[in-house]
């Protein structure tokens, strides 16, 4: 009997596009999306190309390997897609479904192409394991394509379930990464393993929910509600950047800040707490603030908005937040977004309110030296425009995490009240004249003698005095502050972005 081919092809492709019954009743109950709904809300209707939809097509029960690839438009932009399909052995991958992914960034380098991935898998099928994993074409090589794109072009994860064992590094290698609260999940280990080889119990959000690691581990960068709302994240976020570093990021039509810039906006008493997100909404286009791992390290805030509609990459500190003081994670935060705004030519913004780094023991054995250097490293490296903005303070290595004038900003700017010290004048009288201070014994007297010395102190870091002597460019009024940065940030697109020569520094990670 002959074969019929194209039935054959026919059942083969059509067990590609839609899912068993009970795989999409596990889906509904999951409320989650087929992955071709996912795919669909991503792109533009129409746009797809799919490459490899009849990989491993001999094998029954194995639809395209369970991963989707392919081109499409996204929002009018080519871009490339990963995604998996959790309905084929839980999304799971065999030697094709690496095949597929590897060739997809090869794709990527060779064109200098964006990726999406939508990542929903259990990791490698142990089965294959010899097909899909040592080799030179093996899982390996996803990594090292990853590796290669990183800063060439964007590359965005939005993980709708679990993403396990190696698999996990898909993520890790990505520049954002939108986790489904309630589904989503990363870890190296399960809590099933993790009892069986380290005797530890925990479950599965504690070991690598979307909850956990968008607040705590820093791995995941925004939380969604659902599979819906992870997509329109991605496409807000892309709409930002450009399609690689070679590009600028798109323009759009400008619109008026988000509210005033009044004078009030910014409590001159240093105690006095205040909202960050007050000033970037008194600077950038209404409604445009991106923020990026809102949960993570609050203590600094780091995000995109437009300017006159132009990206712009903010980084400020948070006063509301632990007083705004820089951590090991704040500093982690800052180094990766700053990284990523010099990589696709988005200029910075540093909005300064800085008491410094935090101290202590605990801080100290967690290596706040070392990622301090990394988040300075960051600083000192990036080559886009840059102006520093001194809101209120900026007190001792804060300055210079924050961009200060020995870190060559474009410019830096500061509020008629701001002040610039190596500390605050609390920390800087009791350190020199504490003694002095207790032999006086009347009390009214060393009121009056500390009172004296903080008069001096404040002389001698007067914001018009640093203006005097050229250590900052300008000190600019509230009302005015917008559209200064608007003036220099487009004077300075003309700029030599030439840092230094050399394969690659050495950061202190």
């Amino acid at each position: 009997m002959s074969r019929d081919h194209w039935t054959e092809f026919k059942v083969a492709r059509e067990a590609t596009m839609t899912p068993p019954e009970k795989a999409a009743e596990k889906l509904a109950k999951q409320n989650k999306l087929y992955v071709r709904d996912r795919i669909a809300l991503l792109v533009d209707e129409g746009s797809f190309v799919e490459e490899a939809q009849l990989a491993n097509a001999l094998n029954p029960g194995l639809p395209a390997d369970g991963v989707v690839t392919g081109r499409a438009l996204v929002e009018g932009r080519p871009a490339l897609i990963v995604a998996n399909d959790p309905t084929v052995k839980a999304g799971s991958w065999g030697a094709r479904t690496v095949e597929k992914i590897v060739r997809i960034t090869e794709v990527a380098l060779r064109d200098e192409l964006p990726i999406f991935w939508l990542i929903d898998s259990a990791g490698a099928r142990i089965t294959d394991q010899v097909d899909l994993f040592p080799g030179r074409r093996g899982a390996g090589r996803i990594f090292h394509n990853q590796v290669a794109l990183s800063g060439k072009v964007p590359q965005i994860c939005c993980l709708f379930g679990p993403s396990a064992a190696g698999g996990a590094y898909i993520p890790a290698f990505c520049d954002l990464v939108i986790m489904v609260d309630g589904n989503a999940s990363m870890y190296l280990g399960s809590p099933r393993m993790a009892e069986m080889v380290v005797g530890e119990k925990v479950t599965l959000e504690e070991m690598g929910g979307a909850r956990m690691h968008t607040s705590v581990s820093g791995c995941g960068d925004l939380l969604a509600s659902d599979d819906t709302e992870a997509i329109e994240l991605a496409k807000q976020y892309f709409s930002y950047l450009p399609g690689s570093w070679q590009s600028q990021p798109p323009s759009y039509d400008a619109s008026p800040a988000g509210r005033d810039f009044t004078r009030d906006l910014v409590p001159v008493e240093e105690s006095v707490g205040f909202d960050i997100h007050d000033v970037i909404d008194a600077i950038a286009d209404a409604d445009t603030f991106f923020e990026i791992k809102p949960a993570y390290a609050p203590e600094l805030v780091v995000g995109f908005g437009l300017l006159a509609g132009q990206t712009v990459g903010f980084v400020a500190n948070q006063p509301a937040v632990k007083g705004g003081v820089l951590f090991v994670d704040s500093a982690d935060k800052a180094a990766r977004f700053i990284w990523l705004c010099d990589a696709f030519n988005v200029p910075l913004v540093y909005l300064c309110d800085v008491p410094g780094f935090m101290i202590g023991s605990e801080v100290e054995r967690a290596g706040i030296i070392r990622h301090g250097a990394k988040m300075i490293t960051a600083v000192s490296e990036a080559t886009v425009p840059t102006v520093s903005v001194i809101v209120r303070k900026a007190y001792g290595a804060g300055l210079y995490a924050m961009c200060g004038p020995g870190f060559s900003p474009d410019a830096c700017i500061a509020l008629p009240t701001a002040k610039i010290a190596v500390m605050g004048p609390e920390a800087a009288i009791n350190a020199v004249y504490y003694n002095k201070i207790q032999e006086i014994a009347d009390e009214t007297e060393r009121v009056e003698y500390v009172s004296k010395l903080r008069e001096e102190y404040e002389t001698d870091i007067d914001i018009l005095r640093l203006a005097a002597d050229l250590v900052i460019d300008a000190i600019v009024e509230p009302e005015n502050l917008r559209d200064d940065l608007i003036a220099r940030l487009a004077a300075a697109q003309t700029k030599n972005r030439h840092f230094s020569t050399k394969r690659h520094g050495v950061p202190p990670v």
